[in-house]
């Protein structure tokens, strides 16, 4: 098999099953649906949600997590500002308390910034109710921790500039960002998702085959693993593309990416060797067992 076709049918193994997308947003419509009933008077299944995080980014490798933004009328947040006590938490359990009609026998929790909503298949939903600000794009949420802020979260510019840039460079920005996750999984790395994707990013902004084919997908996961272990390990933050908000570190990920960067090494010399078998068991070790053997 090609180097190629290896990495083709690892990245078709990383994509989510069509059955489970279809799950995904037949719930999301249902939560989308219950919402917009119970807080606008509205029949609509589609209107004023939004997939936000690595599933709204496209760049998920599995569906225990799945974020969405419902957006509610600014009556609400009048509503809630002015309440006497921690008007963010009564918001929260506002939208619980909504949402719990629709799915009576699943476990809803509210926590903090959002309404958890647990299926015995294993998903989770966080719903964030949000408030869509003057720009027409950022929201504005509530956060109940410590007595109840408003905070700002700009998901459609990340979104925007991940897909943009996604079809700029041939497709394979995403591709980097679900391996990746598969390198995180497979290595325990302490690394959010958001993380992943505005290194990936700003990896492929630089690098000189971005915009090239599978043919080159053993050079960019060394060259990918040498741009990460090179990371000033004393920084603490990265600006996600489009919104240039914060995204923070959660932990070290330089020397298990150095050490990815030796086995990727490794792996090519198998490969010029013509030892496949040797090198797929290279690509394994870091990716996992989602690499064709």
């Amino acid at each position: 098999m090609s180097i190629s076709d290896k990495f083709s049918n690892f990245c078709t193994a990383l994509r989510m099953s069509d059955p489970t997308v279809s799950n995904v947003r037949y719930r999301a419509k249902q939560i989308t649906k219950r919402v917009n009933s119970d807080f606008r008077g509205l029949d609509s299944d589609t209107r004023y949600s939004l997939f936000v995080g690595s599933y709204g980014r496209g760049t998920d490798i599995h569906v225990s997590d799945i974020d969405m933004i419902v957006e509610l009328p600014y009556s609400e947040y009048e509503k809630y500002n002015n309440y006497n006590g921690n008007g963010q938490s009564a918001l929260i359990q506002a939208v619980k308390n909504s949402i719990a009609k629709t799915y009576s026998t699943t476990h809803v929790s509210g926590d903090g910034q959002v309404v958890k909503l647990n299926f015995q298949d294993g998903i989770c939903y966080e719903i964030v109710p949000g408030f869509i600000n003057k720009d027409g794009s950022s929201y504005t949420y509530p956060d109940s921790n410590n007595g109840g802020s408003w905070k700002v979260t700009k998901p459609r510019e990340e979104i925007s500039e991940i897909t943009s840039a996604n079809n700029l460079w041939n497709k394979n920005l995403k591709r980097l960002c679900r391996m990746a996750r598969a390198w995180k999984d497979k290595w325990d790395v302490p690394m959010g998702g958001l993380l992943i994707d505005t290194l990936a990013y700003n990896f492929l902004k630089q690098w000189e085959y971005k915009d090239k084919s599978f043919v080159y997908y053993d050079w960019m996961t060394r060259d990918f693993f040498e741009y990460l272990k090179n990371q000033d390990p004393d920084k603490n933050y990265w600006l996600a593309p489009g919104s240039s908000q914060y995204v923070w570190r959660k932990g070290a990920f330089e020397y298990k990416a150095l050490r990815c960067y030796n086995i990727a090494k490794e792996a090519l010399q198998y490969e010029a060797d013509e030892m496949p078998y040797s090198a797929n068991q290279k690509w394994r070790e870091i990716y996992g067992t989602k690499f064709p053997s």
